[in-house]
Order: C-alpha cells, then structure tokens, then sequence
C-alpha cells in the first residue's frame, strides 16, 4: 500500500486524500479493530465542489432522509476502507467525537480563521473533511506543505462585517441569531454557503456552486 494508492481509490469514490500523518499516543487516534495502534492516518474530504458530482447522483441525497451527506460518506468511505485493508473513522454521530480539527491541522498548512473554520492558503474556506483512513502500517506520506495561515496578513479581516445580523465577532458564533435570519431571509446566505464564508478573499475560484450551497444551507438549518 502505498499514499498514491490511497489517493486513487478515494478520487474513484468522489473524496479528495488531504494529507496524512503518524499518529502517536497523545493525539486522540482510535486503535485498529483489532486494538492495534494505527501506523497511519490519511484524511478524506473535499475541496471545492469536488464530492458534488458523485454525492448528487447517489441513492442518499435522492431517497429523502435524514443526514444525506453523512450516510454517502459513511458509505462510501466504508468501501473504500474494505479495499484498501484500512479502518474508517469519522467526524460525525459521535461519542466518541474525534478530534478532527487537530488532525487537520497536523496534516495539512490549515489553521483556525475568525469564524472558527479552518482556513487553507489555497483552498480558503472552500474545504471540509468527510472522514479518514486508520492504517496499521507507516506510510510513506507526502512532506507536509509549510504555509502560513492568510488571515494572518488579512487587516481587513472581511469575514467579520458580511455577515448581516453580526453572528461572528472573532470570539465566537452566534448560532440562534444566524439560524433565526436564514429561516427569515434565506437569500443571499444560502446562495452564498454564507457571506461571511463567502467574504473571505482566498480561494473563492473554488466557492461552492449553487446547488451545493443550497443543499448545505438546508441541512445546516434542518439541524437546528
């Protein structure tokens, strides 16, 4: 098994390989079904639009349920496990409730934004993290790419005045006063995956289309 391999057979199942590591015991990685430590976690996510196109032509986001996107990842991500002899883990129906943001962080040049996302340099905000791959051998991994974060020369910090009831301030999040103006007016936040998300300046090549943004927009307030 090699990280190319890994990259293959996640691309063919419509997620994105976005890094990896080696795990050591302080980080939070579960063992292996057969209480193994895990040599190598690899993350499996989207950039962009990129899952889109294999997750709208699915049987979730086509039979009415609940979680659509949750169930196509679990899904999805499970056969890619089964192929490759490694073991799933994932972001979502927790405890226990992995910590993910750290492993990104460990992965890949991310790092927390004002609005608590995580901010890629090349990617902005215009990413996300579906799952990973628990292998019980070392990988050869890719070097980690070594960027530093673009909110830290952003002076306008724009992400923090679009938003149009103020549901952000740096500090925190405003969830009942966000969801409480997208039940009201869900237009132009829904267009936008938000405003505030959509004022950030970097990537916006890969901001998500309308139907996504749409579709993520609901779930987002279906949850709440």
């Amino acid at each position: 098994m090699d990280y190319a391999a890994v990259e293959a057979a996640l691309l063919a199942a419509g997620l994105c390989a976005r890094g990896g590591f080696h795990p050591g015991p302080e980080e939070g990685v579960p063992p292996l079904p057969d209480g193994r430590a895990a040599g190598t976690l690899v993350l499996a996510g989207s950039v962009g639009g990129s899952l889109w196109p294999a997750f709208a032509a699915s049987a979730e986001f086509a039979d009415g349920g609940s979680d659509p996107l949750d169930r196509w990842s679990r899904r999805v991500l499970a056969g890619v496990a089964d192929a490759l002899g490694a073991a799933p883990v994932f972001p979502f129906g927790g405890p226990p409730h992995h910590p993910f943001q750290r492993w990104a962080q460990r992965a890949e040049p991310v790092a927390p934004s004002p609005l608590g996302l995580l901010v890629h340099p090349e990617h902005g905000l215009w990413h996300a993290y579906r799952g990973a791959l628990l292998f019980a051998e070392r990988l050869v991994l890719p070097p980690r790419d070594e960027a530093p974060s673009p909110c830290d020369g952003c002076a306008g910090r724009p992400c923090l005045t679009a938003c149009p009831v103020g549901a952000f301030d740096g500090r925190g999040y405003d969830l009942e006063a966000c969801a409480a103006r997208l039940r009201a007016v869900p237009a132009p936040c829904f267009d936008a995956a938000c405003l505030a998300r959509a004022a950030c300046p970097v990537g916006r090549e890969k901001a998500y289309g309308r139907a996504q943004a749409h579709f993520l927009m609901a779930d987002f307030l279906a949850a709440r």
